[in-house]
């Protein structure tokens, strides 16, 4: 027997680009459908950046403090620190705030400060975790884990995806939607069936963090109580002649995820990664394997098509990155930010046929720039010249120590790249509006630009003396009209053309003079992911075709 089902969409693949895809849509008010092959999220470390720009994203769904009281405490230095070993000498610290001390900040901050959610380190197994228990209570999300989508097939009107129960308990379903988007990771199914294929770079082994690496979940107890207390960090990077590799932190106590290199690109046997660990550590401490991933770095992909027909590829399924940097999951994140709207105003009616096209030209893009980005960071790291008296306790191995330090001081930028997070721009895209100067990139500084294409810049509110309000947090879930300055231009014209669309647009008043010199027009109207779409200081004649244009029509 095999039981029919529909869904408006239908993800393959529940990780993290999955389960905030379906949220997205559940804020939107649309249905969806995961279907991922294990039951549960994998208990193994992964990534442990969540950017501002992905922590906006959180915000958006009202889970961003919910994420924030995950993985280390909030008092936990973040650190990035680079020793000969553990119990060796120390060649360099890169300081960084603490979670509560940036949190602080915000409470201190101009009107104009471009980050209302910094950048969080809390290691995406316990955020996935947290994002399927999320998921699970939303009305609009059937949750069909321990499934796996054996085919599919695109028809005049809609996909056909049939699935199975992994564990054979249920019997096969068909399921028809409207659209279907892979999110299954760098080893997509959905992309390997529709024929695309990855574009872009694998390195060759060049240094650390290129070729075969492990991924190590251990457990070392009392080492930060004792060889690290007072010198604890979120990174420890182990750096000597014979040995590279990485100690990170995920709860200060007493779990971590070791990188380490693997010479033909197979999990070493846990009896010489012990022997590794405890070499980096410099001490025999009792260290325990819990899991082992196997990877490759030096990698910089990017699918050749985002999309064939109703069916789109977002996260690793469509870039796929080194970790370099932290870019990868949170690049993905923001796909979903970008198409779950567009998915939303297909449905409901009121986009144009072109919206959809919109998805591709406008993330491909910028998933070409963040590897790139990647990559670059990457090969920094991999080249570095290791002197061979790095660990001698002679003065001339006090004088290699020293210069290598200062190098190693110069990486902050790997950890810091406030450009990738926030200056992702769309300038290519036909749906935008704009014929000012583009600002120029810069992958580590951003300059919040209310030049059409790019991230609305943020702005806190003070509604009341005291009291602080993000900007983010009352747009609208449709479009956003922000109406600037000491007076207010007519746009009656603009939400008649809107209502005869079928354009959700919510009108927000800013009067302040920072505003103002923040948005720098007396308009500017807002796409749903918070991008601009157009401004002016009044309304043209023509906004009917602007709309129009906008929404794809």
């Amino acid at each position: 027997m095999t039981i029919e089902n529909e869904s408006p969409v239908a993800i393959v693949g529940g990780g993290p680009v999955g389960l905030m895809l379906a949220l997205f849509l559940d804020l939107y008010g649309i249905r969806s459908v995961i279907f991922n092959l294990d039951e549960e999220t994998r208990w193994h470390p992964k990534g442990n950046t969540h950017n501002a720009r992905t922590m906006e994203h959180y915000r958006r769904l009202g889970i961003s403090q919910a994420i924030r009281a995950l993985g280390l405490p909030k008092e936990f230095p973040l650190d990035v620190s680079y020793f000969t070993r553990l119990n060796g000498w120390e060649l360099a610290r890169i300081n960084m705030p603490s979670g509560i001390q940036k949190i602080s900040r915000l409470q201190h901050t101009i009107s104009t400060d471009p980050v209302p959610e910094p950048l969080m380190r809390v290691n995406q197994m316990y955020v996935e975790k947290f994002l399927l228990q999320h998921a699970r209570s939303r009305p609009n999300i059937t949750m069909k884990y321990g499934w796996r989508v054996k085919d599919f097939i695109q028809l005049k009107d809609d996909v056909k995806l049939y699935a199975e129960c992994i564990q054979g308990k249920h019997p096969d379903e068909v399921w028809h939607t409207s659209y279907m988007i892979g999110c299954d990771g760098g080893q997509s199914f959905v992309r390997s069936k529709l024929g695309i294929a990855y574009e872009g770079t694998v390195e060759a082994k060049i240094g650390f963090l290129t070729g075969g690496m492990i991924s190590s979940y251990i457990r070392i107890p009392g080492l930060h109580q004792g060889i690290l207390k007072d010198k604890e960090s979120w990174m420890y990077n182990i750096i000597c002649p014979m040995l590279r590799m990485l100690f990170i932190s995920l709860d200060g106590k007493d779990d971590f995820l070791l990188m380490t290199q693997s010479e033909h690109g197979k999990v070493i046997n846990e009896s010489e990664l012990i022997r590794m660990a405890q070499a980096g550590i410099g001490s025999d401490l009792e260290v325990s394997v819990l899991s082992n991933s196997v990877w490759k770095g030096g990698v910089a992909l990017v699918a050749e098509r985002f999309s064939d027909g109703k069916i789109y590829l977002a996260g690793d399924s469509a870039h796929l990155f080194s970790p370099t940097g932290g870019f990868g999951m949170n690049t993905g994140i923001d796909d979903t930010s970008n198409l779950a709207w567009k998915l939303a105003a297909s449905i409901k009616g009121w986009a144009g046929n072109a919206l959809m096209d919109s998805y591709e030209s406008e993330r491909r893009p910028i998933a070409l720039r963040n590897t790139a980005a990647a990559r670059f960071l990457t090969q920094r790291v991999s080249s570095l010249s290791i002197p061979t008296n790095l660990e001698d306790a002679d003065s001339a191995g006090n004088l290699a120590r020293k210069k290598m330090g200062i190098e190693l001081s110069t990486f902050r930028s790997q950890f810091s790249s406030i450009g990738v997070e926030l200056g992702a721009r769309y300038d290519h895209s036909p749906h935008i509006i704009n014929s000012a100067p583009i600002p120029d990139d810069d992958f580590i500084h951003y300059q919040p630009s209310h030049v059409p294409g790019g991230r609305l810049p943020h702005l806190w509110l003070t509604p009341v003396p005291g009291a602080k309000i993000s900007l983010f947090d009352i747009l609208g879930t449709g479009f956003s009209l922000l109406r600037v300055g000491a007076y207010f231009p007519e746009v009656s014209e603009l939400l008649d053309q809107a209502y005869q669309r079928k354009i959700p647009i919510k009108i927000i008043d800013l009067s302040g003079s920072d505003a103002w010199q923040l948005y720098q027009a007396r308009l500017l109207l807002v796409r749903p992911d918070q991008y601009i779409a157009w401004k002016g200081d009044k309304v043209p004649n023509n906004i009917g075709s602007i709309l129009d244009k906008i929404i794809g029509k």
